[in-house]
């Protein structure tokens, strides 16, 4: 029996990155799974990508910062497919680059509503469809700047570290609800969040930031959060779990 047989999952960012390999991972692993991304475009082609290999999807646009487009992620979902029992939330973006003392006001709001508003938006409507469906588990993206920090992104650092604290205070209420919730913390990861704006020296620079040489990829993030969000993972909750090639032993 596949990992997520029977499961209905919800993730968010799917249209490209570390979002598109989960959802392709948790179709394969018989998930049914609501593609959900603010591009349409890149949304519709990991929609395709699921179908063309016999897995059951549907792609739902939605702006995670609006509190009403993830109310009607998971309205879809259930409208779909009848159930919720698993979440992503994995939308984010970086944001501008600056010391604090210059940071824009406007970056600011802007990081802070996709990457700590958004996920407390998704997990308002996610938790009681879970409820509903008779208990389920959630992942929550946050980043290895969740655990340090890094000069020039204090927006990204503040809300990542939101993240992990956001997802340990649900876990506790939920502990006891048959609702697990748990943080991912990536490391560098070779998505188009990076690809598309470093060139090939910066990436080499910032591979050699984690003791193991490289960069991670989308996949291994994927595999991760599989584990957490199927059955092996039972007793775990409230936990942050960190893939970043060594990064945060230094």
């Amino acid at each position: 029996m596949k990992m997520l047989e029977n499961k209905v999952a919800i993730i968010t960012g799917a249209g490209s990155g570390i979002g598109r390999a989960i959802a392709l991972l948790y179709a394969a692993e018989g998930a049914k799974v609501v593609v959900s991304d603010i591009n349409e475009a890149g949304g519709q082609e990991t929609l395709a990508s699921i179908k063309s290999k016999g897995g059951q999807a549907v792609f739902v646009k939605a702006d995670t910062a609006r509190p009403e487009d993830n109310k009607h992620l998971v309205d879809q979902a259930v409208a779909q497919f009848g159930a919720l029992h698993i979440a992503v939330n994995n939308a984010g973006i970086g944001g501008p680059i600056g010391p604090a003392g210059e940071y824009p006001i406007e970056g600011w709001n802007k990081v802070i509503s996709i990457n700590l508003s958004g996920v407390f938006y998704g997990l308002r409507y996610q938790i009681p469809a879970i409820l509903s469906s008779g208990g389920g588990s959630i992942v929550n993206m946050a980043s290895i700047l969740g655990k340090v920090g890094t000069k020039g992104s204090a927006a990204y650092v503040a809300a990542k570290h939101g993240v992990i604290g956001l997802t340990e205070a649900a876990a506790l209420e939920y502990a006891d609800k048959k609702i697990r919730i748990n943080a991912i913390g990536p490391g560098y990861i070779m998505t188009p969040l990076l690809t598309n704006t470093l060139d090939a020296a910066t990436l080499q620079v910032i591979a050699g930031l984690h003791p193991m040489g490289r960069l991670g990829t989308s996949e291994e993030v994927a595999e991760l959060s599989l584990w957490l969000n199927s059955d092996k993972s039972s007793f775990v909750t409230g936990s942050y779990y960190n893939i970043d090639g060594g990064y945060l032993a230094q």
